[in-house]
C-alpha cells in the first residue's frame, strides 16, 4: 500500500505551495489539481495509491488561498463581482496555472501528466494553454471551458456557491455534508463519514472564507478558453457526470469538442464528486490517456 510522504512547502510563482508526493520518484510525473474551496487531501489516498500502482509519481498540492499554501492578501470580492466576473480579481486562473508550473520547476519536472477536477480542470487547461511544453497529457474532470453558454450551475447550487461560510468547525462540517447531499452522485452511495472526516481535516489544515471568494472570482473573471483549447496538440480526456448540477454536463461536452482528438466519458449517476466506486474507472481513463503521450527521453527531467 502506497502512502504519501510528509507535507512539504515549495516556492512557486512568488508564493509557497504545500504539496505531497506518492509513488516511484522515477515514475512518470502526474500532477493532481483540485477545485474551488477544496484542499489537496480531497484527492483520496486510496485513489492516488491506485495511480501510483500504475507507475506514476503522484503529486498533489493545495492551490493558493486554500489549506496550507499561501493565502493571498487583499480584499474580498462582492457577490456581484464573484458571480459575473466584474472588477479586478486578485488573480486569475492563469496565475494559478503558473503556480502549478512553478511547483514543477521546484521538483525538477520538465513535463507532467496533468489532471484537474472542477476548478482544477480549468487550471489544468490553463497550464496546457499557457505552458504547452510542460503538459504530456491532460485530463479535465467535471469542468468546463469558461464559456457562459455551457457548464452553468443549477439554481439549486447558488446558495452553496455564494452563501456565507461558517467559521466554527462543527458548522463547517455540517455545511460540507449538506453540500455533497446536493451536488454529489445520486447513483452511488453517499459516504457521510468520509465527507465528515475530510471536512474536519480540511478545517484543521486551514479555513479561509476570503480565499474561497477570491478563487471563485478568479473563475468568473478568466473568460472563455474555447479558442485556445482548439490549439492544443496533446492527448486529452474529459470525464463528466451526467447528473452534475454544479457544472452542467454541457461544460464537459464543450471541453471535449474544443480539444482536438479529446476523448469524452460521460458517467451515469455521477454528480459533482468522485465516488469511491468509480476510482478504477477514473484511474483507467487517466492511465490510458497518459499512454497516448510520446515516450519520455531518458534525460527528461531538468536540474
Amino acid at each position: 500500500m502506497h502512502a504519501f510522504g510528509d507535507e512539504q512547502m515549495a516556492p512557486a510563482n512568488g508564493i509557497e505551495l504545500c504539496y505531497q508526493e506518492l509513488g516511484d520518484p522515477d515514475g512518470e510525473p502526474l500532477l493532481l489539481v483540485m477545485g474551488l474551496a477544496t484542499q489537496m487531501i480531497a484527492w483520496d489516498e486510496e485513489f492516488c495509491g491506485m495511480l501510483a500502482e500504475r507507475g506514476f509519481r503522484v503529486i498533489r498540492f493545495d492551490n493558493r488561498d486554500i489549506g496550507r499554501s499561501t493565502w493571498i492578501s487583499g480584499g474580498v470580492p462582492s457577490t456581484l463581482e464573484m458571480t459575473i466576473g466584474r472588477g479586478a480579481p486578485a488573480y486569475r486562473l492563469r496565475d494559478m496555472a503558473a503556480d502549478a508550473v512553478g511547483l514543477m520547476d521546484h521538483l525538477g519536472i520538465d513535463a507532467a501528466h496533468v489532471v484537474g477536477a472542477s476548478m482544477g480542470g480549468m487550471i489544468a487547461q490553463c497550464v496546457a494553454i499557457g505552458h504547452p511544453g510542460r503538459v504530456r497529457s491532460l485530463v479535465s474532470i467535471m469542468s468546463t471551458t469558461g464559456s457562459r453558454r455551457v457548464g452553468h450551475p443549477s439554481y439549486r447550487t447558488f446558495g452553496l456557491l455564494l452563501g456565507k461560510r461558517p467559521r466554527e468547525r462543527e458548522a463547517a462540517i455540517e455545511r460540507a455534508v449538506n453540500t455533497f447531499k446536493v451536488i454529489g452522485s445520486p447513483g452511488y452511495p453517499f459516504e457521510e463519514e468520509r465527507i465528515r472526516d475530510l471536512a474536519n481535516r480540511s478545517f484543521e489544515r486551514g479555513h479561509s472564507e476570503a480565499g474561497i471568494a477570491r478563487q471563485l472570482h478568479a473563475i468568473t473573471a478568466s473568460g472563455d478558453r474555447t479558442q485556445r483549447l482548439r490549439e492544443l496538440e496533446i492527448p486529452a480526456a474529459v470525464i463528466h457526470g451526467k447528473n452534475d448540477i454544479l457544472v452542467n454536463p454541457s461544460g464537459g461536452r464543450a471541453t471535449a469538442r474544443a480539444i482536438p482528438g479529446a476523448r469524452l466519458k460521460m458517467i451515469d449517476g455521477m454528480g459533482h464528486d468522485i465516488p469511491r466506486a468509480l476510482y478504477p474507472t477514473f484511474v483507467e481513463e487517466i492511465a490510458c490517456n497518459a499512454a497516448r503521450a510520446p515516450k519520455r527521453e531518458p534525460a527528461a527531467q531538468v536540474a
